[in-house]
């Protein structure tokens, strides 16, 4: 019996798109003498839909589009797809309006549908928010009819003779509740349990599981794991693709009942997977096995390219404009634009100071030339100067200080805002997560754009992907560096006064990143960050930081995110809040730790 997984991109609300996708899958995995076939979590509709669930058209065009579905697929073959069932108790128990399903579709009807039994609600997740949770074990038995010649000494006719394979269906977090793996239970249920104590021949689980760095490694240890445990072979479809903020890696798998992996789709692509499962040994056969990516430089890579290219594709823009300034962070994102979109769809634009060094711009247009990409320079001396003068008469009797040198960041966000604007561009913005982190990041300057290409990226693994790039096509076409060395060996500076360097006002980011690490992702409180050796006046002051920056994250395009707690989704932190850390060391924070000229507060940055 011939299974294949259908590793599909889907676009959210783009429902005869993805009906298209989903058909001709199944058109290619037909003609291969597929007998099942596989889609992703909510494959017709594209996960997440988020508030597209509230529209009542939405989910009637869904269900429109999922009958004609079932019409136009190859009769023999059976596809699982992902959509959404109204709820027909809602109105009577208080219930959601929706359940999250899978409908088999088979012989031009929909014969069955199954509901996703955990709905997750953490981190970027929010199903609750529109689903009732499924109460019934979900599986179904497929039967495949076969004639075959055989003697009958008594009648002399042929026989038919049946194969049947019982499968168990679950979807995506239905998974993600194994108790002797995780060591606890988040649900009381075990929907993995219950389809093993039913004496199902194979699991499937049917899943958008968005990417995070080194998620895949812990998805296939669950997986295997799970397989062991209960001696049933499992396949795991995945979602692929840019979706937003969210990165959908792909990677779908199986396992075999011994928790051999027996197959895997690429990483960050569309794919189609055929495997056999021996009906005899009831057990998948070895399939094809794609190689993940070799390093987590390479796996974050891959993730970005995706993310930008999907996010402009999907929005509908096929040119960008970057701001390049000579740094590191915006030679990454220009590399990351480039492979994403092509050299001849990425504008760079470089808006010199008289506080700009000369290496910047020299550093800038090397870079510009490694990638093969188009300049444009617009000094910004003079409106500098068309600034002061109109603000002369009020700021008279002050000192140079913060409001000016963010107007520079604000310059030269107008003028690459023009650009988008008069040329149909979408601007990627530059920031990573460090400066995300403590606000070192000038509202409607810097932030100004569309998409927040590495915001989720701390600085010290942006110098080690730059690394990598470079290393990568050293050894893969002999060109040589793509980020100019002098960028990488330089100190990071804002230059928006003489002199300036990133470290006037920061940590190092070594320290400033693994105190961030321990903060925002390990839960960590001041006192235990300070018990691991660092400086208790520096965790005051970035615990500080990290608090009266929440303002400006707030309105900051969306960020890709590569990490398991992202200033996106998933992040649901106050703006008004008197909380920073417990213990000693919280107690300690001053009222007036010394503000960068990037890093203010609510009170003085708008």
């Amino acid at each position: 019996m011939k299974l294949a997984i259908a590793q599909l991109n889907p676009t959210i609300g783009n429902l005869a798109g993805n009906a298209e996708q989903i058909l001709a899958a199944a058109q290619q995995a037909s003609a291969q003498g597929v007998h099942l076939l596989l889609t992703p979590e909510l494959s017709l509709c594209g996960y997440p839909p988020r508030d597209l669930l509230l529209n009542p058209s939405f989910v009637e065009s869904m269900a429109t589009t999922l009958q004609q579905l079932a019409e136009d697929l190859p009769p023999q073959l059976a596809v699982l797809v992902g959509t959404v069932e109204p709820n027909p108790n809602a109105h009577l128990d208080g219930g959601k309006p929706l359940f999250n399903s899978i409908a088999w579709l088979q012989q031009g009807k929909i014969q069955q549908i199954f509901h996703k039994r955990l709905l997750p609600f953490y981190d970027v997740f929010d199903e609750y928010r529109y689903f009732e949770p499924g109460l019934q074990s979900n599986s179904f038995t497929l039967n495949l009819d076969e004639s075959k010649e055989i003697l009958n000494l008594t009648q002399n006719s042929k026989l038919i003779t049946q194969k049947s394979i019982t499968i168990g269906v679950t979807i995506c977090e239905d998974l993600w509740n194994d108790e002797e793996f995780w060591g606890k239970r988040s649900y009381t249920i075990n929907p993995i349990a219950d389809l093993a104590k039913q004496g199902v021949d194979l699991m499937v689980n049917l899943s958008a599981s968005p990417y995070t760095t080194g998620k895949q490694r812990l998805r296939e240890a669950m997986l295997r794991a799970a397989a062991v445990r209960y001696q049933q072979p499992i396949l795991y479809t995945n979602q692929v693709g840019g979706n937003d903020d969210l990165i959908f890696d792909g990677c779908s798998v199986a396992f075999n009942r011994a928790g051999e992996l027996v197959c895997r789709a690429r990483a960050f692509e569309t794919d189609l997977l055929v495997l056999e499962f021996d009906e005899q040994k009831r057990d998948l056969m070895p399939a094809v096995v794609a190689s993940p990516p070799a390093s987590e430089d390479e796996e974050i890579w891959g993730a970005l390219v995706l993310g930008v290219r999907d996010y402009a594709r999907k929005c509908g823009f096929s040119k960008v404009v970057i701001g390049l300034s000579g740094g590191v962070d915006s030679a990454l994102v220009a590399a990351i634009t480039t492979v994403a979109l092509g050299k001849e769809n990425v504008f760079g634009v470089l808006m010199p100071s008289p506080y700009s060094s000369d290496h910047s711009v020299t550093d800038a247009l090397e870079l510009a030339q490694n990638l093969g990409i188009q300049t444009h320079t617009l000094p910004i001396g003079e409106l500098m100067q068309a600034y002061d003068k109109t603000l002369e008469p009020l700021f008279a009797g002050t000192a140079f200080g913060l409001a000016e040198e963010n107007i520079q960041a604000r310059i030269r966000g107008n003028l690459l805002m023009a650009i988008a604007n008069k040329f149909g561009y979408l601007l990627i913005s530059t920031g990573n997560k460090s400066e995300m982190a403590v606000g070192y990041c000038t509202l409607y300057g810097d932030m100004s754009g569309g998409l927040a290409a590495i915001a989720d990226v701390p600085k010290t693994r942006v110098y080690t992907l730059c690394n990598w790039l470079n290393a990568k096509a050293a050894a893969t076409d002999g060109k040589g560096e793509i980020i100019p060395n002098h960028i990488l060996i330089k100190p990071p500076s804002a230059e928006l006064k003489p002199d300036q360097v990133d470290q006037d006002s920061l940590p190092s980011y070594e320290v400033l990143d693994d105190i961030l690490q321990r903060l925002i992702h390990d839960h960590q409180s001041p006192a235990q960050i300070v018990a691991v050796g660092h400086n208790s006046a520096v965790v005051n002051k970035v615990m500080r930081m990290v608090a009266r920056a929440e303002f400006k994250r707030r309105q900051a395009p969306p960020g890709l995110k590569i990490t398991d707690r992202a200033f996106g989704t998933g992040w649901r932190m106050p703006i008004a809040s008197r909380w920073v850390g417990d213990g000693a060391a919280s107690s300690q924070l001053a009222e007036n730790i010394p503000t960068s000229s990037r890093t203010v507060s609510p009170a003085s940055e708008s």
